[in-house]
């Protein structure tokens, strides 16, 4: 076992970062996907109902239509049963929303109410993992709706339309799967390889393992995707894991590796035709054994994942509540503007708060100067509100994974128009709103994610420590034997990757909190350099390696 110096219990404060904040970055390699989905999920309902003089019903076939959103990186059968889901919560915290706006008077109980469905919103989705883009238009549709005028009696037909918009939204959704059954997991799979590639040809410039870490993420990403066919398609899946393996390899023997077999394999998973074959190495039959032994394995299930979210979601309530609350007593008419605004901040830790409040006060800035330079050709007529809504749509998403403030700049034009359906409104009025919700919802939901401190992230990190270490005594002594077995091998080498990989997401995350004692930074920098190392001694013990020497040595995997 590792031992080291006992990190200080004396709490610290860290410096919120502002370097690269703003920087845009390459889009998302799967950008327009999204983009031409929520056009085509959002625009026949609303087409219907400019048709039948009806626009001020869109509001609720948006809160389905807006459902096309989610589910992009998912093979389809998965991404099936998860739209299903995400149209069935949409439409819950849509019918939370509408009951309470029937029954209740003034502007108190339905920020309370937001600020709860926002939590729970929030730690849902992050515990299911359901994002991008997570609980934001969740909570965007229900606030809103919190503030319609409403009776119950109304409550069912919207409802419906909102059902109705969703079933198309999950059409929509699952469309591709008649061209493409199989393209989710063949981009996931070519983004690890692509990764992986980088970091082979760099990994001696990554003195901070940053570099390596992205390609960890990009390849476990691409081992989730897998394990989420289950059983179906075992040719297509053991083909691809094939590759996933040899993604791992490099990570785990980047001097071993030649990144441009990689990225020909990448390269091959384009479009529909044969997956790439890596050849045959020593243990080819044996590599697949860790993906069957997963499948079979039980699985604990999304909701063990909400105990450490508790934080993260009592900021959420705290803060959604009380820029609600500040809001209203401005006077600003729309509270659930702060609301959405506060809510849109939670990530991870607090450092990555802090630069999303960053990018949604930039971006929503520079989105009401762009609202007040469309607003006169969007009073044209209702026919170019929509068209107007709908080209802010497909900017949003065409933009987003570029930087979230870049995305914000047609999102909060897109949001002032849909407002608008009901009526044409002042529009000096809505800017001025906008403005002030938003400043008001980002530096009150910024202090109470200040205020609640979440001091159990390093307490993970000691439990992610022990697991690491644990998981590379045991390969380490499977390792010692002269000829184990290749079953418990493979078990072995993807546990520690699978350890190290959250040791990495987990220091990560504890390092961005404002106020907890000191991580054990040096115990963590052993521990994943003797993992790395055993996993080096793996991979080449089992064969799996590109190119260069099999040999194992007793450097690879002491301590």
């Amino acid at each position: 076992m590792i031992s080291a110096p006992p990190a200080s219990a004396t709490p610290r404060v860290r410096r919120l970062p502002l370097a690269g904040v703003l920087r845009v970055g390459r889009p998302s390699d799967i950008w327009f996907k999204p983009a031409l989905s929520v056009i085509a999920s959002v625009a026949p309902p609303n087409l219907l109902l400019l048709a039948l003089g009806r626009l001020d019903l869109a509001v609720y076939t948006m809160a389905g239509s807006l459902c096309a959103l989610y589910g992009h990186n998912r093979p389809y059968a998965a991404r099936a049963r998860a739209l299903a889901w995400v149209v069935l919560g949409m439409v819950g915290g849509l019918a939370v929303a509408l009951v309470t706006a029937s029954v209740t008077t003034g502007a108190v109980v339905p920020v309370a109410v937001g600020a709860l469905l926002a939590a729970a919103q929030k730690a849902l989705c992050d515990a299911t993992r359901v994002g991008p883009p997570g609980n934001v238009i969740l909570t965007f549709i229900a606030s809103a709706a919190l503030f319609a005028p409403q009776t119950l009696g109304q409550v069912p037909a919207h409802l419906a339309l909102a059902l109705a918009a969703g079933a198309w939204a999950w059409t929509v959704g699952m469309a591709p799967a008649l061209v493409r059954p199989h393209g989710p997991e063949r981009r996931a799979t070519a983004h690890a390889l692509n990764a992986a590639a980088s970091y082979a040809e760099n990994h001696r410039a990554d003195p901070h393992g940053r570099a390596r870490a992205a390609a960890a993420a990009a390849v476990q990403g691409a081992r989730h995707t897998l394990l989420a066919l289950g059983t179906r398609s075992t040719g297509t899946r053991h083909a691809l894991e094939r590759l996933v393996v040899r993604a791992e390899v490099a990570l785990a023997a980047p001097a071993d590796t030649d990144p441009r077999k990689l990225r020909d394999w990448a390269r091959g998973l384009r479009g529909t035709g044969r997956i790439p074959q890596p050849g045959a190495p020593q243990a080819d039959a044996d590599e697949l054994l860790g993906t069957d032994a997963e499948l079979s394995a039980p699985h604990r299930a999304w909701w063990h994942r909400l105990g450490p979210l508790a934080p993260i979601a009592v900021r959420t309530a705290l803060g959604c509540a009380l820029a609600g609350y500040a809001s209203l007593a401005l006077g600003v008419g729309r509270p659930y503007w702060a609301l959405v605004t506060a809510a849109s901040l939670y990530q991870a830790n607090l450092a990555l708060t802090f630069s999303r409040a960053v990018q949604r006060v930039v971006g929503n800035l520079a989105g009401v100067l762009l609202f007040a330079a469309v607003v006169p050709l969007a009073h044209l007529g209702q026919a170019a509100l929509v068209l107007c809504c709908l080209a802010f749509n497909f900017g949003a998403e065409a933009l987003i994974g570029r930087n979230y403030w870049l995305g914000t700049v047609c999102v909060t034009p897109m949001a002032l128009l849909i407002t608008e359906f009901a009526g044409f409104q002042q529009p000096g009025r809505l800017i001025t709103e906008r403005v002030v919700d938003t400043v008001v919802g980002a530096l009150v939901g910024l202090l109470a994610g200040v205020a609640v401190t979440n001091r159990r992230a390093a307490d993970r990190v000691e439990r992610a420590l022990t697991a690491v270490e644990r998981s590379r005594e045991r390969t380490a002594s499977l390792l010692a034997e002269p000829a184990p077995a290749p079953a418990a091998l493979e078990a072995a080498r993807r546990g520690l990757a699978a350890a190290l990989s959250d040791l990495r997401a987990t220091v990560d995350a504890a390092s961005g909190e404002w106020w907890q004692r000191a991580l054990p930074q040096e115990r963590v920098m052993r521990a994943e350099q003797a993992g790395h190392r055993t996993l080096a001694a793996t991979v080449r013990r089992q064969g799996l390696h590109l190119d260069g020497d099999t040999a194992t040595s007793a450097e690879d995997i002491r301590p």
